[in-house]
């Protein structure tokens, strides 16, 4: 039986570099106004951030956060505990920093990096508390994306030219392989990057 090639033609691997950036608009992430100004309940929280960051999943079947997992958070310190069962807006903001950061961190770095956060902002109530830091960080989402895909269009183009005496028919592949390659080897270096950041403190 022939086997299917899984090259992906260049043109195709732009549109998916479009794609993928599509989905991070401006109003692709939970905006400091759009927490609810009551307390939840546990599956009010899970069902409140599946509902806003279900475009970030790989798959339908992902799990954005369960009740499991928030348990877990709370055992292990990187939550605060809810009080009477209900959980505080600034409860949500560490559980979407969470979300993001176990994609690539240890639960024990994670826990480093927002412990101070926590012990200094969580449930401050003016100037400079938990939804400020949340807020300013995300508006500047926009220039980061922009810096991003520009970054990410250039290493593509330089995946062109690594094989470039490759024989023609391999060359599709070994593009794709490089990109690949190239975009691991930067992903690698920033976690590099920030697990040293976390083991000076």
């Amino acid at each position: 039986m022939e086997q299917k090639s899984s090259n992906i033609a260049p043109k195709d691997i732009q549109q998916i570099i479009s794609d993928v950036f599509s989905r991070y608009t401006d109003d692709s992430y939970i905006k400091a106004s759009m927490l609810p100004d009551l307390d939840l309940y546990v599956d009010q929280i899970t069902t409140f951030l599946t509902q806003h960051l279900s475009r970030t999943t790989r798959s339908e079947d992902d799990k954005i956060m369960t009740k499991t997992m928030i348990n877990n958070y709370t055992k292990n310190h990187l939550l605060p505990p809810p009080v009477k069962k209900k959980y505080s807006k600034d409860h949500i903001l560490l559980l979407i920093f969470i979300y993001y950061f176990k994609n690539f961190l240890s639960i024990s770095d994670i826990q480093t990096i927002l412990a101070p956060l926590t012990e200094q902002f969580f449930h401050k109530s003016n100037g400079m508390n938990l939804e400020y830091i949340y807020s300013t960080l995300f508006s500047k989402e926009s220039t980061y994306r922009e810096n991003y895909y520009e970054n990410i269009l250039k290493e593509y183009e330089i995946s062109g030219d690594i094989f470039a005496d490759a024989p023609e028919e391999d060359q599709q592949f070994l593009r794709e392989f490089s990109f690949i390659c190239i975009l691991s080897l930067d992903i690698y270096i920033k976690k590099q990057l920030i697990e040293s950041i976390i083991d000076q403190k």
